[in-house]
């Protein structure tokens, strides 16, 4: 099969690329001209792998890009939980979804869509494990983030509806090993407890999320492809976890010293603001933020029962990593 990948110089996309050559399948990257390759295999002589200069927001560049390809795996994504601007969330998430909606209708050798969503497009749940069938309230938004993808979500599902041949997939908090971008915050937040800047626990315990591992992942994104019904959706989640827990897992993994305290939201918000201030005088974005606490003080636990039963889906444990 002869896929392309957008978004393949981040964390998620580069290690499909990867699985999908081990699997034998062509794959053409996607990526912009300052985008950062390294983790990326080195273009093949037999046209294996190849790259495709072009971006998300240009549907041009998408349709020279398409041209000849049977699966679009439409990965790329603004995964920051904060933005100076957030109107980039809406042209990256969005209107880029739009753009490579079209360009597949207008590429002829098209024959699957696979889409990259995100459980936070299904929203919160807050004392429950949920399934497909969550639909998000509409009526809070943790992030600008979460607002795009339930925004690209119904984009995504019209575009179903209307008989586009598009599967839509939603993982969870991916981790693991590879790229340390804002896709991999879990590895980023253990740097940061390691390293002596995140002393304690973040908050007591109470958030709960779906931890997935990005290889676990991968492996649901090419089962999609293989396996996958036309106009479905399908949560690629695994483990319903606090940070607590991940945080004790890696301290016996690692043979260090579990976190002695807890560090309450309010302080961690503050610390946020603190973050977004540094960000205006050196412009690095910060890794915690005011929504990632909003984030924080929900839960987000979903089923993967569906994947399971319909593509094989196998996710691992957090015990097992």
């Amino acid at each position: 099969m002869k896929a392309l990948v957008t978004g393949a110089s981040g964390y998620l996309g580069g290690r499909l690329c990867h699985g999908l050559l081990k699997q034998g399948h062509s794959v053409r990257a996607l990526v912009r001209r300052t985008s950062d390759i390294s983790e990326l295999p080195p273009p093949s002589t037999g046209g294996a792998f190849e790259l495709a200069y072009g971006d998300i927001t240009d549907c041009q560049s998408l349709l020279d890009a398409f041209s000849g390809y049977q699966v679009i795996f439409h990965a790329a994504a603004i995964v920051e939980p904060w933005l100076p601007d957030p109107s980039k969330f809406l042209s990256v998430n969005v209107e880029g979804l739009n753009n490579v909606l079209q360009a597949a209708k207008e590429t002829e050798t098209i024959e699957k869509i696979i889409y990259t969503s995100s459980f936070f497009a299904l929203g919160s749940t807050d004392g429950y494990a949920a399934d497909e069938n969550q639909m998000h309230c509409e009526k809070r938004f943790c992030t600008e983030y979460e607002r795009s993808k339930m925004i690209a979500d119904k984009i995504a599902s019209q575009a179903a509806a209307e008989g586009v041949p598009i599967v839509m997939l939603y993982p969870g908090v991916i981790y693991g090993p590879g790229k340390l971008t804002s896709g991999n915050i879990v590895a980023q937040l253990l740097i940061e407890r390691f390293a002596g800047r995140l002393p304690g626990y973040i908050g007591y315990g109470n958030d709960k999320f779906s931890f997935v591992h990005v290889d676990d992942v991968v492996d649901g994104h090419i089962a999609a492809m293989d396996k996958g019904r036309q106009r479905e959706r399908y949560l690629l989640t695994g483990e319903n976890a606090s940070f607590k827990l991940v945080f004790d897992m890696a301290a016996i993994i690692s043979e260090t010293k579990k976190p002695r305290f807890s560090i309450p939201l309010w302080i961690i918000e503050s610390y946020g603001w603190l973050l977004v201030l540094v960000y205006r005088l050196t412009g690095n974005l910060p890794l915690i933020s005011p929504p990632t606490v909003h984030v924080l003080r929900h839960q987000w636990a979903y089923s993967c029962e569906k994947a399971k039963t319909e593509l094989g889906y196998n996710p691992r444990s957090l015990k097992k990593d």
